[in-house]
């Protein structure tokens, strides 16, 4: 694994590999060749020049893993046995391009040209030392400003590439979270849609099962209110589905006012709840979703009365503040549990409180006197 390891930094592709491979055969070739032919004598005979040329040009193979060893190698070799020339190049070159301390390239490259003044050939002793020096500089620093330059596009191009996929992967868990809520909001949609309507429909029908012999009348009510509770339960179904097929568009905008929120009790009303609904303030249109949201309340509190408390007297009030809306739907304890043995999911309660935090309102429920209570307050926009 250690061995893999090292050999996939070294080399992340296989074109990497052939590449380098290839580099430094090449170069070992050419430096040898130039070197043994070259009309030039440094300390060494010339065969001896140009077999430590071959050697540090194999070793160009490394230049990827480590540049600034390399560049220590052919600052101390090349400069004691006078090897290299097409070697030299690539190494400057790689050790700026791979090494990421700026500083520590400046430094060898500078170590490196002042060696190259210093240590001269034999023959090299007669040359003006201001053409050495004008040489000096082209040869050290044209390949490493060749290399920092493609060293700092390839650190633009990682970075722009990593904060592309960070970006995506951003966006993907973006997609996620709105998915998450969708199927929340469909769920709290489905729930006061099928579990309120079915259940109060539910309550209704045990009422006309015990009235129907006795009081023909009430029975006949009964069956229209249920009647009417199914017609509107289909069609808050279907335009739940009509979201689901074309979107939030498919959602009629209807603003739900205070007449609403009567009929709701007195459907409670008719299914034998002892309600009783006060309204303080001054009745005034509300904001559509402040207008659903306070249906909504007064709907899950009154099913979760016909589920648990049966008969129990209840109380709704509504508070119609300048700046907010204050609901109360608040249950006695009740005589006796009711018969008809309704299922609760528990995911009433949590929608509610989904929908007044997402106005920035307050809500709150549980027992008080025996019986329940659910309270929330809704703040209104600005106009």
């Amino acid at each position: 694994m250690r061995v893999r390891g090292w050999w996939s930094a070294a080399w992340p592709t296989r074109r990497s590999r052939a590449l380098d491979v290839f580099l430094a055969l090449a170069v070992a070739a050419g430096d040898g060749a130039f070197l043994w032919f070259v009309d030039q004598e440094f300390w060494l005979p010339p065969p001896v020049t140009s077999g430590c040329s071959v050697v540090l040009g194999l070793a160009v193979v490394v230049r990827r893993i480590h540049p600034v060893g390399l560049a220590l190698f052919l600052l101390v070799f090349g400069t004691i046995t006078g090897a290299g020339a097409f070697s030299t190049l690539v190494i400057l070159y790689s050790l700026a391009a791979y090494t990421a301390s700026r500083r520590t390239v400046v430094i060898i490259a500078v170590l490196g040209y002042v060696a190259s003044l210093v240590v001269t050939a034999p023959t090299s002793a007669t040359d003006p030392f201001v053409a050495q020096a004008i040489f000096g500089v082209a040869f050290v620093a044209v390949p490493v400003l060749l290399g920092l330059y493609m060293g700092a596009r390839k650190q633009l191009l990682a970075s722009l590439q990593e904060r592309a996929t960070r970006l995506e992967r951003e966006q993907h868990l973006l997609a996620e979270r709105a998915r998450g809520e969708e199927r929340t909001r469909i769920a709290r949609e489905m729930h006061d849609v099928v579990a309120n309507r079915i259940s109060v429909m539910v309550v209704h029908s045990g009422a006309l099962k015990a009235t129907a012999v006795r009081d023909p009348v009430r029975a006949a009510e009964t069956a229209g209110v249920i009647g009417d509770m199914g017609r509107q339960a289909l069609e808050e179904l279907r335009q739940v589905i009509g979201v689901l097929r074309r979107g939030e568009e498919a959602l009629p905008h209807e603003a739900t006012d205070l007449l609403h929120v009567r009929e709701l009790v007195e459907q409670s009303g008719a299914a034998g709840l002892r309600v009783d609904l006060s309204i303080r303030g001054d009745e005034r249109p509300m904001p559509a979703a402040v207008g659903r949201t306070v249906y909504r309340l007064v709907q899950e509190a009154l099913t979760n009365v016909h589920k648990h408390a049966g008969a129990a007297d209840t109380r709704v009030d509504l508070g119609l503040l300048p700046g907010a809306i204050e609901v109360e739907v608040a249950n006695d304890p009740p005589a006796a549990r009711p018969d008809h043995r309704l299922p609760s999911g528990g995911n009433g309660l949590v929608g509610l409180r989904e929908r007044v935090t997402a106005l920035g309102g307050t809500f709150e429920a549980g027992p008080r006197g025996g019986g329940y209570a659910v309270q929330a307050t809704i703040p209104l926009p600005a106009p």
